[in-house]
């Protein structure tokens, strides 16, 4: 086999991506990282260098792994607060660093992937092997393949990588046949609470739609991204995303962009941007130009909780973070990343962290499972 290191995603053929075994996944499609390559959000500019891993074999595309060299750690939620620190005071390097990931997406999904029709065991171990290489070869101080699947995370940690457990909220479909039927498990106080949240918004005056990316033009993906620029700066943060990247990605993904969206008459006034694939809906972005109780969570959390329920998609992936999800029914999972060090010092003591860290994070996820709103069995 070929290794071939890519300079953008949009270098590989879409029939080449269409022949991968990506679970229909949006965000490792090339729609989703050719646009933010090409607008910059995921370009070398802003510390996204893609070194995306082919495997050919006589021409023929067997496997990919998307590939960044990193230059800083801003938007792969990696996690690896002060282990630049770290690294400088044994005299070293951490960057650049070499990631697996999707560019200020830190949602678990599929990164070692395969050509269908093609045995994995033949090419996943081989696109392993292939990145430590390439980690050595550019000098990098690590591989980071973050938020992987359990599949994929089974056979990196054969290979000798460091495994790190994290902690989201996601909400699990269990055969719902609507809203009331979801909220029928939850204790007396919290549905009570959870209606009240609802209906301050039913009672607002506001109209909300379902929009796809295939029903939503440059005008008002410009309103949505006001909105979401704006939220992003009045905390201090850098939108990392221009209005470019929705238009584009907006057309070529089409029913797999998802935005939830409360108008004021006919001028849109919130919305909340997400992806979906055939199982499940990923929330990603949200802004508003008004203030209202309750209405983050109408658009955020329960608009997708009913969109799921009609589309029969099995789980919602809100985003990470947010210990305010437990209340609206969001369960605590574990994700998982892959972490392969150069220096075997660093590696020691990285392993040494990480497996200190892992028994806080188990005790984490049983504790907030113990707040989750559901009725318990007598």
């Amino acid at each position: 086999m070929e290794i071939v290191l890519h300079a953008a995603a949009t270098d590989i053929p879409e029939a080449d991506w269409a022949m991968l075994d990506h679970s229909d996944d949006p965000f490792t499609s090339r729609a989703f990282l050719g646009t933010a390559e090409k607008v910059g959000a995921g370009g070398a500019a802003m510390g996204w260098q893609a070194r995306h891993l082919a495997l050919y074999d006589d021409g023929l595309l067997l496997g990919l792994l998307p590939l960044y060299l990193r230059s800083h750690s801003f938007g792969d939620f990696s996690r690896d607060w002060n282990w630049e620190s770290a690294w400088q005071r044994a005299g070293l390097d951490y960057y650049p660093k070499m990631v697996s990931g999707i560019p200020y997406t830190p949602s678990p999904g599929p990164r070692l992937l395969v050509r269908q029709g093609i045995e994995r065991e033949a090419v996943a171990p081989a696109l392993i092997e292939a990145a430590l290489e390439i980690t050595r070869r550019l000098g990098a101080s690590s591989w980071q393949c973050l938020f992987v699947e359990d599949e994929d995370r089974a056979r990196l940690a054969a290979a000798g990588l460091l495994m790190r457990r994290g902690v989201q909220f996601h909400w699990f479909n269990r055969a719902y046949s609507d809203f009331n039927d979801f909220l029928a498990g939850f204790t007396a106080d919290k549905r009570k609470k959870l209606k009240r949240e609802r209906r301050a918004v039913a009672e607002s005056g506001l109209r909300l739609e379902t929009l796809h990316g295939d029903e939503i033009d440059a005008a008002l993906w410009h309103s949505f991204h006001r909105q979401y620029r704006d939220t992003f700066v009045r905390y201090g943060n850098h939108p990392a995303f221009p209005a470019e990247f929705f238009i584009e990605a907006g057309a070529l993904l089409g029913r797999r962009l998802v935005v939830f969206v409360a108008f004021m008459d006919e001028t849109p006034v919130a919305s909340a941007i997400c992806y979906r694939d055939a199982n499940t809906l990923y929330g990603r972005h949200w802004g508003t130009a008004v203030e209202l109780p309750g209405l983050h969570f109408e658009l955020c959390y329960y608009q997708g909780i009913e969109y799921c329920i009609r589309q029969g998609l099995q789980r919602f992936e809100p985003g990470a973070q947010g210990e305010h999800k437990l209340a609206r029914g969001f369960e605590p999972v574990a994700t998982w990343s892959a972490f392969w060090i150069a220096h075997p010092g660093m590696r020691r003591a990285v392993n040494d962290f990480i497996t200190r860290e892992d028994t806080a994070m188990q005790d984490y996820e049983a504790e907030t499972a113990s707040r989750l709103p559901f009725k318990t069995a007598d």
